[in-house]
């Protein structure tokens, strides 16, 4: 049978509308799906690099985005795949802690070609126009007054060693810097051996204990980070010497904090990762929403925690 020529008109307007109706319904357009966003962590086998990653993607998802966290374990090969990745899977920006300033500077400048923002957390990369901005903490300044205290504690003399983190990491030298522009001052504080431990808790343990056979009579270690600071404290167990040679340490981490209010290392220089974490996502978000005039870098301030003032603080820092 045939339907007249009105009822097929009028049949076909209703399969045309369930069609339109169908479509935006089921199929919402692209850019009403969330926006993403890419944490890149120089490595997730330190506990302080962990608060940082979840810290800024927690802030990220707050604000509406979705966030992966991507782990680059330390090798710059993998955090080029991590970037190649995350520019074809089209995200938004990146939250990126680099694993050397130097070898990150491509990455960063290969996501700003294809219009990704890159927002540096806690290492800076050798370049002042390749990411959109650098928040980081003023490593130098806060190891010029952990070396002055480090100077009293030790009385103004003494023989002491330092661990160096990463060769290849602006944070190892701003620190270690600042710490020497204080501690060099005083010729009866003699450095018997500086090496680097790679910001490793298992390595600094190895490298101290290689040291203290030629160096047995230390007085104190500085370490460039707080896995470090742990990693020689355990050395220093495993000799009988973690009463006699005082432990400092850099970056507020649970386990040094817990160990200064135990009065088994004597002090570290607190900065922030959820501070970091946070300004990072929110500086993101603001770039995603049209702003385009930042700071090249965003510094933001650290304290000294001694067994002191070690109730003045929490572990991993505040958020402000």
């Amino acid at each position: 049978m045939t339907l007249p020529i009105k009822a097929f008109k009028a049949q076909h307007s209703i399969f045309l509308l369930l069609a339109v109706c169908t479509v935006f319904s089921c199929n919402p357009k692209k850019e009403d799906a969330p926006k993403k966003i890419a944490v890149v962590i120089s490595t997730l086998n330190n506990p302080w690099f962990v608060v940082l990653g979840e810290s800024a993607a927690e802030r990220a998802r707050a604000l509406g985005y979705e966030a992966t966290i991507f782990d680059s374990q330390n090798n710059t090969s993998k955090e080029a795949e991590h970037f190649e990745n995350l520019i074809a899977a089209g995200y938004s920006a990146v939250l990126f802690n680099p694993t050397d300033s130097e070898g990150s500077v491509s990455n960063v400048k290969r996501a700003k070609k294809a219009g990704v923002p890159v927002f540096c957390m806690d290492r800076e990369i050798n370049s002042l126009d390749a990411a959109t901005s650098q928040i980081i903490s003023d490593s130098f300044s806060g190891c010029v007054e952990l070396g002055e205290y480090f100077v009293r504690q030790l009385d103004k003399k003494g023989k002491y060693v330092e661990l160096l983190g990463l060769v290849g990491d602006n944070n190892t030298w701003n620190r270690s810097k600042g710490f020497h522009s204080v501690v060099d001052h005083f010729p009866d504080l003699v450095m018997v051996s500086q090496q680097s431990a790679d910001f490793d808790r298992s390595k600094a343990m190895e490298v101290l204990e290689s040291i203290m056979q030629s160096n047995p009579d230390i007085d104190a270690v500085f370490c460039g980070n707080d896995a470090m600071a742990m990693g020689a404290y355990q050395a220093l167990v495993a000799s009988g010497k973690e009463k006699e040679v005082m432990v400092f340490g850099f970056d507020g981490a649970d386990d040094v904090m817990n160990a200064i209010h135990d009065k088994k290392i004597k002090a570290t220089v607190m900065q922030s990762p959820k501070a970091m974490a946070k300004t990072a996502a929110e500086l993101a978000d603001k770039y995603i929403k049209g702003k385009r005039d930042f700071m090249a870098k965003t510094p933001l301030a650290v304290d000294v925690v001694t067994q002191e003032n070690i109730n003045e603080f929490g572990a991993y820092g505040s958020e402000k």
